[in-house]
């Protein structure tokens, strides 16, 4: 099997390597949210429901899901579990009363201020240049993303 359908071995496939690279760094970003009472997953969602509403203008749960390219449902238990903190409230639309708009907290707000510079020391510490803007490693991945 590995003899015809193989790159070689586990680390030389990018998809294997990437798959490690993305656990090691939400393990670590775990760790370095803990004190914050967050996980990796409600950093994200968090930030980008800050990101989306800097404006002032709603962000509904839907808009939120195709920003980050998550499953509507997924973001549907993320914001219980961000509300349940106090972190985000989510009044129905003014326009569509079958949406949820997603609103920051001023407690929200705070965690936030506390746990993003912990995230881009992280991000620093795990992939220097190549992962800050306009480095390469960002750079390759946002070209594969589109």
């Amino acid at each position: 099997m590995f003899a015809t359908a193989s790159l070689g071995g586990p680390e030389k496939a990018v998809g294997f390597v990437l798959w490690r690279v993305l656990h090691r760094y939400i393990r670590e970003a775990d760790r370095a949210l803990a004190d914050f009472n967050l996980t990796h997953l409600q950093f994200q969602t968090l930030a980008l429901a800050a990101w989306l509403g800097r404006a002032g203008e709603p962000v509904t749960q839907v808009q939120l899901a195709r920003a980050g390219d998550v499953a509507p449902m997924q973001v549907s238990h993320m914001m219980k579990a961000l509300e349940d903190k106090g972190w985000i409230a989510r009044p129905r639309s003014a326009s569509d009363v079958r949406a949820k708009n997603v609103e920051v907290t001023a407690d929200g707000v705070a965690v936030l201020r506390r746990a993003l510079p912990v995230m881009v020391q992280l991000q620093r510490e795990m992939f220097g240049a190549d992962g800050a803007p306009g480095g390469r490693l960002l750079t390759a991945l946002l070209r594969l993303e589109s």
